[in-house]
């Protein structure tokens, strides 16, 4: 399956582009290193995946995927509160990433259906 199609693909890619643009000034060079490689993790996993053989193999990176969104949205509520990432930006991405591992849940259970 060519991955480059996939919604949450491109929805996941997105947001790891604007978590570099909203974060390139940052000094704080761990934590927005750290951000941004859960991001990027994301569309990666995503990409990865699909580009697998079988069904499992497929599952376990969307998983990865999936445990990656989670990983961001702990680092939005952080940097959030402690000023890092602009409040307007965390909630709007928070939402993003509710958003893409709902979406990745569902592609996971279509997989496994085949």
């Amino acid at each position: 399956m060519n991955f480059e199609k996939l919604d949450v693909w491109k929805r996941a890619a997105r947001l790891s582009v604007e978590l570099y643009r909203q974060l390139r000034n940052l000094e704080d060079w761990g934590f927005r290193d750290q951000i941004t490689r859960a991001g990027l993790s994301i569309p990666s996993n995503i990409a990865e995946g699909m580009s697998r053989e079988g069904s499992r193999e497929r599952v376990r990176f969307l998983l990865i995927a999936k445990g990656s969104c989670a990983e961001l949205r702990t680092q939005l509520y952080i940097g959030q509160e402690v000023g890092f990432v602009p409040k307007m930006f965390a909630r709007a991405s928070i939402r993003e990433t509710q958003e893409i591992a709902a979406m990745l849940s569902s592609l996971i259970r279509v997989i496994r259906q085949d």
